[in-house]
């Protein structure tokens, strides 16, 4: 099962930015939510949506030829994408088991943000935000911002994470419900 995608390329410079920020997060959760490179593309955003379909089939098929070795090629530098993640066959060798915790729901002037961790051996290996601000301009914030943010809080693995300008609330709530989650992993 696809439990995690990711982009490790996309476009970026001027409109590409919004582009892709716009993008990927929805093409990820597509791919964990159809197990499949047979997605829906992003309204605006065709070109990022068909390369994202073709880096997505490769891999597929690159897995598909290694079957016989169960090798995880996951680099967890990343914490885009969303999905539910289940702790098995990520590398670990049984010693010590991934552990998903939620935070606690953080309101900001915009909206509830709360985020998800999953700790391996004591080190954030993917975080993701599970809620939030939507509607109007919020939308456009939280895609700008949530997966930077999950992105620092794996590489900081804490919560002292830098706020993403322009999304100063979204960020607070976010290191907020982060700390959350990270007192409850006891870390």
């Amino acid at each position: 099962k696809i439990t995690k995608a990711e982009a490790i390329q996309a476009p970026k410079g001027g409109t590409s930015d919004q582009k892709t920020a716009l993008s990927i997060p929805k093409l990820a959760q597509e791919t964990v939510a159809a197990q499949s490179a047979k997605i829906d593309s992003v309204s605006g955003a065709t070109y990022t949506s068909n390369g994202y379909k073709q880096s997505l089939q490769s891999a597929l098929d690159k897995m598909k030829s290694s079957a016989g070795s169960s090798q995880s090629g996951a680099s967890p530098s990343q914490g885009a994408g969303t999905g539910s993640s289940q702790s098995g066959g990520s590398g670990s060798s049984g010693a010590a088991q991934a552990k998903t915790v939620t935070g606690a729901v953080a309101q900001t002037q915009y909206g509830p943000v709360q985020v998800r961790i999953t700790v391996s051996n004591g080190k954030i290996t993917k975080a993701e935000a599970v809620q939030a601000p939507k509607g109007g301009l919020s939308d456009q914030k939280t895609a700008l911002s949530i997966p930077k943010l999950n992105q620092e809080a794996v590489a900081a693995g804490s919560a002292k994470i830098d706020s993403v300008s322009g999304a100063t609330y979204t960020s607070g709530g976010y290191k907020q419900s982060l700390q959350s989650a990270l007192d409850q992993a006891g870390g």
